[in-house]
C-alpha cells in the first residue's frame, strides 16, 4: 500500500503506547521495583519478550478490561520465573500506567501533526486508563477508539473498522504505529497505508512492506510534511 499524496490525508491515527507512551520501559520499571521489594531481580529482555507473548494469548481470549490483562499477565510471567506475585498485589501493574512516560519527541511531534491533519489514537487500552496517560499528552484528539469500547483488542480489525466508521470511510486515513503485528498488518490488509516506526530495528522476514519505515515518531511526522 503507497504512501498517498499529502494533499490527499485528511485522518492521521497512532497508538498511544509504544508510539507516545514508551509503555516498555514503563511496564519493566514497575515489575523490577515490585520485584526488589521482594529482594527478587530477573534478566528485563527475555521477561519483556515473554511478558508481550503471555499478554498476546490472554488478549485473544474473552474480552476483558485491559487492567485485568495486565494482572492476568504479570501474575503468569512472574509465576514463570519463580516470582510469586498474588491476584491481590497484582494492581500495582495497571496502577503503574500514570507513571508510562511519553517519549521524548511525543507531544512536540502530535502538536505539529495536529495543525496539518485531524488526528486521533487507536489503542488497546480502556477508557479510563487511557485517560490517565493523556495527562502526559497535551494535543487535543479528534478522535479515540479504545479496546473498552469496541470489546475487542488488536491485531483483530474491529478498532479500525470503528475508525473508518467514524470518519465516514478509509479514504484519506493514515496511520502510524510501532507494532507490526497489531498495526501495521491488519491495516495493510484493509488496504490503509500505515507508517511503520520501527524502533527495535525488528527486520521484514518476509511481511508485507508497510507504506513507509521509519526509526521514530518524529520521523514519521517529518515525512508527513509537519516536521520542524
Amino acid at each position: 500500500m503507497p504512501l498517498p499524496s499529502l494533499k490527499n490525508i485528511e485522518w492521521v491515527t497512532t497508538d498511544c503506547y509504544g508510539d507516545l507512551i514508551d509503555w516498555e520501559k514503563g511496564i519493566s520499571e514497575a515489575c523490577l521495583k515490585e520485584a526488589e521489594k521482594d529482594g527478587f531481580s530477573f534478566e528485563i529482555d527475555p521477561f519483556m519478550e515473554r511478558f508481550f507473548e503471555v499478554q498476546a494469548e490472554i488478549m485473544a481470549g474473552s474480552y476483558e478490561l485491559y487492567a485485568e490483562v495486565l494482572r492476568r499477565t504479570i501474575i503468569k510471567v512472574a509465576g514463570e520465573i519463580g516470582w510469586e506475585v498474588e491476584p491481590s498485589r497484582a494492581q500495582f501493574l495497571p496502577d503503574s500506567v500514570a507513571y508510562w512516560m511519553p517519549f521524548r519527541e511525543a507531544n512536540a511531534a502530535m502538536d505539529r501533526l495536529a495543525k496539518k491533519f485531524n488526528v486521533g489514537i487507536i489503542s488497546n487500552i480502556d477508557d479510563k486508563m487511557l485517560g490517565i496517560s493523556r495527562r502526559h499528552l497535551r494535543t487535543e484528539l479528534d478522535l479515540v477508539v479504545t479496546a473498552q469500547q469496541v470489546r475487542s483488542y488488536k491485531p483483530d480489525d474491529t478498532h479500525f473498522k470503528e475508525c473508518a466508521r467514524r470518519i465516514g470511510g478509509k479514504k484519506g486515513w493514515l496511520h502510524i504505529g510501532s507494532n507490526y503485528d497489531t498495526d501495521v498488518a491488519p491495516l495493510l490488509k484493509m488496504k490503509v497505508p500505515v507508517i511503520w516506526v520501527n524502533r527495535h530495528g525488528e527486520k521484514l522476514a518476509g511481511r508485507k512492506k508497510p507504506s513507509l519505515e521509519v526509526k521514530t515518531f518524529r520521523d514519521a511526522v517529518k515525512k508527513l510534511g509537519a516536521g520542524g
